[in-house]
């Protein structure tokens, strides 16, 4: 009796559906990943807005700008400026929003800096100094 070489279509068909199923998974948890990694980037910059405009431009100023960008917050790495699909702070469509209070002749008193995040409800820090 001859004995044959090769795979049975079953075998195939296994194959064949096990690679589909684990390239699904693969897929679904990349794009998890890259969603949980641009919020994080989010974070990271509303962060870093945050105690440069305390820490350092606060001390300097006694107040906080009526704008904020890479030009107010020199100390600031200025590709932070652009949110993950690579719109600048304070242009409409971007995720992050600096929203000054109580301003005076370009001098705030306090600020919010906001982030839409994909994942999860809106960053928000906020220093209210009264």
């Amino acid at each position: 009796m001859k004995q044959q070489r090769g795979f049975t279509v079953i075998e195939l068909l296994v194959a064949i559906v096990f690679t589909l199923a684990a390239g699904t998974i693969f897929m679904i948890q990349k794009n998890d990943l890259d969603v949980t990694h641009r919020d994080t980037q989010r974070k990271t910059a509303i962060n870093a807005f945050f105690y440069g405009l305390k820490k350092v431009y606060y001390t300097e100023h006694k107040s906080y700008p009526e704008t904020l960008d890479e030009k107010i917050l020199t100390f600031v790495d200025p590709t932070l400026f652009k949110d993950p699909n690579g719109k600048k702070l304070g242009d409409q469509q971007s995720d992050y929003r600096y929203e000054p209070t109580s301003c005076n002749n370009g001098k705030c008193q306090g600020f919010t800096l906001r982030a839409d995040l994909q994942k999860e409800k809106d960053y928000i820090k906020t220093n209210n100094s009264k």
